[in-house]
């Protein structure tokens, strides 16, 4: 899966796009692996564009579960913006609204992170 890297200031912007679902969890999080060793307390923030991705399984919610969980041991932060309804609603429901700084877009995320939009 193609994350579509973008620098915002000193903030990367990652943006996944389609299904996060059990044919596709493993590439996301293959694909975002890398970037999470830079998002530490000194380092750069991450911000998670998701208004391309229209869906995400319980699997998907474990590959995001298991990258705060290391971005949190390092001091770092990782947010994310854009959740398609389908999607905020699967991470209502999950209660990983309560795990995860939402944004309703990427403005608003990279203000609150210290990114240029």
């Amino acid at each position: 899966m193609e994350l579509q890297p973008q620098q915002a200031g000193s903030t990367l912007v990652l943006s996944p796009a389609g299904r996060i679902d059990h044919t596709h969890a493993d590439a996301f999080k293959l694909a975002l692996d890398p970037h999470l060793s830079d998002c530490t307390k000194d380092g750069a923030a991450l911000v998670l564009d998701f208004s391309g991705v229209s869906y995400i399984s319980s699997i998907g919610l474990r590959a995001l579960m298991v990258a705060i969980k290391q971005v949190k041991a390092q001091g770092g932060r990782m947010v994310l913006a854009s959740l398609q309804p389908l999607v905020l609603e699967v991470f209502t429901i999950s209660r990983f609204d309560m795990l995860f700084e939402i944004f309703p877009d990427r403005v608003a995320a990279l203000a609150v992170v210290g990114g240029a939009s």
